[in-house]
């Protein structure tokens, strides 16, 4: 029953994934299964509807709406450009003329003889969508997408911003508990994903940002310098389509927490190496991880053992970290499960666990507030 109470976050050398890559509407799937695909190459495209664009052509050329359609020089359905007349009157005798001109270039949609309405079709707008990591094309969703499957090592973060990016990894701090500041970041961080120790900055993100690097993976940050940085106050909905032109990935927490040691030596371990990163975010129903994904050349038909997906549960000699007060954020090992319930300062009853901390020292939790470190 542990298991039920302990979400948990991968961090693994070697584990086989696939990702789905999905348009947002049917449209065409350009590559082949068993095609080998880089983070670049696009795998589907489709065309969204353009944007619509009203105009009021009885208003503008003073005419009931219902002699419309003896004014129109473009009928429904044909093409327009931006500032070509549409639709013309004329009176005493041809002397004077009335002209309503297209706003934008596409289509005339439709025309009301109710309204006097005529709306305008924006051209279509292209959508493409990316392999996002190195890999094969292992699935075909007719005229949706395709799925792409890789060996990599993958690290799971708590939090993250901006979306889907990849470049090489460059640890810029000497160890897990150093504090990435702008000191570290230069010219020869761009396009790359850097790696800090215990928190960011906003001054460094901002200028990896300004260098051009493509991510940054660190333990912390704080968040009024999360707000800083965005020049808002992030909600709860579903982050990754800001328009900072960087990706953050937080791997503990917020404030300054050393990142775990075995997620730095396993960075630090692939530097130089390019990484597929996603700051994606969602903490409600349907959580959404952000990731850090590093490819490696493998067969991906080779075998893998089942316990890598089984979900294994809460057990004694489990890695932990504590995601509430007072030991928010303290790594552990699972010493004890009691299965019985407790009663709590608060006066309500949970499952509880013994922790043992890095330190040594012991700490009754409940199961509530512990995180899974997967491995």
């Amino acid at each position: 029953m542990g298991h039920a109470y302990t979400p948990g976050l991968k961090v693994t050398d070697k584990i086989l994934i696939t990702k789905n890559r999905i348009l947002p509407l049917k449209g065409e799937v350009i590559v082949k299964k068993g095609d080998k695909v880089k983070p670049d190459d696009i795998v589907a495209r489709t065309h969204l509807p353009g944007t619509v664009e009203p105009l009021n052509v009885a208003n503008i050329l003073g005419l009931p709406p219902e002699d419309i359609n003896d004014a129109m020089l473009k009928k429904q359905g044909e093409a327009v450009k931006e500032g070509e007349v549409i639709a013309r009157t004329k009176s005493f005798f041809g002397l004077f003329k009335s002209e309503c001109t297209a706003k934008i270039t596409g289509t005339i949609e439709s025309i009301s003889h109710i309204t006097g309405q005529v709306l305008l079709r924006g051209e279509p707008i292209p959508v493409t969508v990316k392999a996002y990591i190195d890999g094969e094309v292992v699935e075909i969703f007719e005229r949706e997408g395709v799925a792409v499957a890789t060996w990599c090592s993958f690290i799971q973060g708590i939090f993250g911003i901006g979306g889907e990016t990849h470049g090489d990894i460059k640890v810029v701090v000497p160890d897990n508990s150093t504090i990435l500041t702008g000191k570290e970041i230069g010219p020869e961080c761009k396009g790359k994903v850097v790696v800090g120790g215990s928190m960011v900055t906003a001054d460094a993100i901002k200028k990896a940002a300004k260098v051009g690097a493509a991510g940054i993976v660190v333990g912390g940050f704080d968040d009024k310098d999360l707000r800083d940085f965005l020049g808002y106050d992030l909600g709860v909905a579903i982050t990754g389509s800001e328009d900072v032109g960087i990706t953050l990935i937080v791997t503990e927490g917020f404030g300054q927490i050393n990142m775990a040691q075995k997620t730095f030596d396993l960075l630090k371990s692939k530097e130089g190496q390019r990484a597929c990163i996603n700051g994606a975010t969602q903490i409600r129903a349907g959580v959404i991880r952000p990731e850090v994904i590093i490819p490696f050349p493998a067969d991906i038909h080779a075998r893998q053992d089942a316990g890598d997906y089984r979900e294994q549960g809460l057990r004694v000699g489990s890695p932990v970290r504590v995601i509430r007060h007072p030991h928010f954020g303290k790594l552990g090992v699972v010493t004890d499960l009691p299965p019985q319930l407790l009663e709590l300062e608060s006066g309500s009853s949970a499952r509880i666990l013994e922790v043992q901390f890095k330190d040594g020292t012991k700490s009754i939790v409940p199961r509530a507030n512990v995180e899974m470190l997967e491995s």
